[in-house]
């Protein structure tokens, strides 16, 4: 593939080198134009590019990571095609700065037992939780697996993964061409089928070879290596190094059992029996595991609508009651017509007397007319103003001579704050003209707010909570960071809330900070100790140095020292290894400019360069400090090519 340096993929991402070439794809280091951050490009060759299936498996790759949101997985951020410059099928991944446990093999041969123990427990972590998502990796291998500068373990390649989450597995001819034979499961060479335990079987070659220092079978050829796999048995660790404990040695030799139904179904098995392990080697190991519980907020109910009472018409009463007294006037009218033709017919004593009756009758009905009417005992209707606001009613009965007074204001569930519920009298009763209407005002929804009562005491939130027509409900006790223990941490319903008479109301007290039994982790994975310090809830302060005795990445020391119980919440300083602080000058003669300067580069030293002679390509012929000499990382490295 050609070299593709200075090219912006997809109008974003600048590339600046070349940091890998494989059999399907360059990776590239970058330029996130957008974010303004360092990324890794992997970009398929153009040839199989034109190959659906190999595209297929290239996206496959990027679903898989993508699905997987591990501290030890190369997360993936992007993907696609680059239309605008030359033609390309793309992944963009998070950069890992640092080496390959290849190389870490290559450098050290095989790794002492708690080292080895620290590198497999995250990887046995990141595969477990593709597992736990139905995802396969069927690639694992020690080129698969990067070590970072600040000693963090990163799975990487999941080309060939497959699962649910991004579809059908490759074909078995695929998958022994493309996986590395010297992992690849027995089942994954006969019937190319893989499924959680070939993974496991991946690791427990890894482990082996991390912890003889050479892989359990080597031939001339890979199919030799395949048959190998298929035929024999892995030999046991202890044939390779007495000093490996025998329940190791049983584990690593069940991982890779040829039977997939013998060896730990996932990797979350094996890693589960890693750590018993390991708690035996070290029985301080903390296997504490706390998990965080989210309260789920109540769905508030929603308040009812208001419900309005229409007002009576007080037109329409007032002209029935003056159609009902014309009628009886009228009455009145024909009796006394019928009354005086009656006196012209009869003249008997009868008659006379009905006269008297007549008018006395007669005299008492004015005089009762005159005292409703116009008298004493005239009175008015009252039209009705329930529903109403106080300044309507006034504005409605003024006019008709009567005067308002309040008489009580009350809660009301229905009638709205400032409407009247009822009047007295009642709309369609009658006043003396001049009289007073007695009116009883709501004061809306009894409703009481929830006062403050964070920090108080809970005698004293009490106390607070008394003053108001509300009920103490259950307390409750719980750790607390931020308030100190025995005072109030929040109430339910809480602060502000407005509620009903007789409303119960809660208490959370503090019970202080939690404080929680804290390991030493010195001398063990930098990264083991950030997952679960973190996990445990504390924060988390990492610094870094040089140590000539602390393998790379692991804790040289920590603050505090983890022998007593700390505050929950509280800082944990960590000083991590960086490694040695001194490296050998590699030999490079014979190499081109190019690769000696990365070779040394790679080694954390400084390359100067004094070129001799015309040619075109020009390789090494001398490197001051001499070859093999112990020199101080960032130390200053003269090379001479020609």
């Amino acid at each position: 593939m050609s070299d593709l340096i200075g090219e912006l993929i997809d109008g974003r991402y600048q590339l600046t080198r070349q940091i890998g070439n494989g059999g399907m794809a360059s990776i590239y280091e970058a330029i996130d134009t957008r974010l303004d951050r360092k990324v890794a490009v992997k970009i398929m060759h153009p040839h199989l590019a034109q190959d659906e299936a190999f595209v297929n498996r290239f996206i496959r790759e990027a679903k898989a990571s993508a699905a997987l949101s591990h501290p030890n997985i190369v997360s993936v951020q992007d993907q696609g095609w680059n239309q605008n410059g030359i033609p390309a099928v793309f992944i963009v991944m998070e950069l890992i700065e640092g080496h390959t446990l290849r190389d870490y093999l290559n450098e050290r041969g095989k790794f002492e037992i708690k080292d080895a123990i620290n590198y497999l427990t995250p990887i046995l972590s990141a595969l477990a939780a593709a597992h736990d998502l139905g995802i396969v990796h069927r690639d694992i291998k020690p080129e698969n697996i990067l070590i970072s500068k600040e000693g963090r373990v990163k799975i990487a390649d999941f080309g060939l993964a497959r699962g649910e989450l991004i579809g059908s597995t490759m074909t078995a001819e695929s998958s022994v061409i493309l996986g590395s034979v010297s992992y690849l499961s027995p089942e994954q060479v006969q019937r190319g089928v893989a499924d959680s335990r070939s993974d496991v079987y991946a690791v427990g070659i890894v482990a082996f070879e991390m912890l003889t220092g050479e892989k359990p079978f080597l031939g001339e050829s890979p199919i030799q290596i395949a048959y190998m796999h298929v035929n024999q048995e892995i030999p046991s660790l202890r044939t390779k190094r007495k000093e490996i404990p025998a329940d190791l040695d049983d584990l690593i030799l069940l991982a890779t059992n040829r039977d997939p139904d013998k060896r730990p179904r996932t990797a979350g098995e094996f890693l589960k029996s890693l750590e018993a392990i390991q708690n035996e080697i070290d029985p301080k190991t903390n296997q504490m595991k706390l998990a965080l519980d989210l309260p789920v907020e109540p769905i508030r109910e929603k308040q009812r609508g208001k419900v309005k009472k229409e007002n009576i018409g007080v037109v329409e009463k007032v002209k029935a009651l003056e159609a009902a007294e014309a009628t009886e006037e009228g009455k009145e009218t024909t009796q006394q017509v019928r009354v005086a033709k009656e006196k012209k017919r009869k003249t008997s004593k009868r008659v006379r007397r009905n006269r008297k009756v007549a008018l006395f009758l007669a005299i008492a009905l004015g005089v009762g007319g005159w005292y409703t009417l116009v008298g004493p005992g005239s009175r008015v209707v009252v039209p009705s103003v329930v529903g109403g606001t106080y300044d309507q009613a006034v504005s409605t009965l003024t006019p008709l001579g009567l005067t308002t007074v309040v008489l009580e204001k009350r809660f009301d569930e229905e009638i709205t704050a400032g409407a009247i519920i009822e009047s007295d009298p009642p709309g369609g009763g009658r006043v003396a003209s001049g009289g007073e209407v007695k009116l009883i005002i709501s004061k809306g929804p009894e409703r009481y707010t929830i006062p403050v009562l964070i920090g108080l005491t809970p005698e004293a939130a009490q106390a607070a909570i008394e003053k108001y027509p509300l009920l103490i409900g259950t307390n409750t006790e719980v750790f607390n960071m931020d308030i100190p223990k025995g005072f109030v941490i929040s109430s339910e319903p809480a602060a502000g809330t407005k509620v009903k008479r007789d409303t119960s109301v809660s208490l959370v007290i503090s019970k202080g900070v939690e404080t929680l039994a804290l390991s030493s982790y010195v001398g063990k994975s930098g990264e083991q100790a950030l997952n679960e310090l973190t996990d445990l809830g504390f924060n988390i302060k990492s610094t870094y140095a040089f140590d000539e005795n602390i393998l790379s990445g692991a804790v040289i020391s920590q603050k505090p020292s983890g022998v007593d119980a700390a505050p929950k919440g509280s800082t944990v300083t960590l000083i991590i290894s960086k490694g040695s602080q001194f490296v050998f000058i590699p030999n490079v003669f014979s190499l081109n400019q190019i690769k000696a300067t990365q070779v040394l580069t790679d080694l954390q030293l400084k390359v100067v360069v004094k070129k001799l002679g015309s040619k075109k390509v020009k390789q090494v012929t001398s490197i001051v400090p001499k070859v093999g000499s112990k020199v101080k990382r960032g130390s200053t490295v003269t090379i001479t090519v020609g």
